[in-house]
């Protein structure tokens, strides 16, 4: 079994590579508009990310192969808990990073249905920390622009 935890800002390309992967996920912006009916709803990013990791403890428990983490799993302390899961399950954690430049996710944000505020995204970007092979992951694929 394996966990792919992607890692990127908004606008970096990580549904889009699902997408085009056709792989489902697990995706913070899906729970947020099935638990309130908005995607775009950050009141309720506690409950979110403990929907997530329940969803995920399931999939484990029921020997799923891979499962996608489709959030911007911007910090260390962000993807702490899938790589926790991960050695509880006895299962590979893996990050795809999406190292793409902020002026293309600005872009390409712009374009997007659901526009992140520019001052939200250019906190995000301050905020991200590469993920490592140090951190715990079995391996890390960085997809560029």
């Amino acid at each position: 079994m394996r966990i792919v935890v992607l890692v990127g800002v908004p606008g970096s390309g990580k549904s889009t590579y699902l997408e085009r992967l056709g792989a489902p996920a697990l995706s913070s912006d899906r729970i947020r508009g099935l638990l309130a009916d908005d995607e775009t709803d950050q009141t309720i990013h506690d409950r979110v990310f403990q929907t997530v990791r329940y969803l995920l403890r399931q999939r484990l428990e029921i020997g799923r192969p891979v499962t996608y983490i489709d959030a911007t799993n911007l910090t260390i302390e962000d993807r702490r808990p899938y790589l926790e899961m991960g050695r509880a399950h006895g299962c590979d954690v893996e990050a795809v990073f999406f190292d793409v430049p902020l002026e293309a996710c600005r872009e390409r944000n712009a374009r997007r249905r659901r526009v992140v505020p520019e001052e939200a995204l250019a906190k995000m970007a301050a905020k991200l920390t590469p993920p490592s092979v140090e951190e715990g992951f079995a391996r890390v694929t960085v997809i560029s622009d």
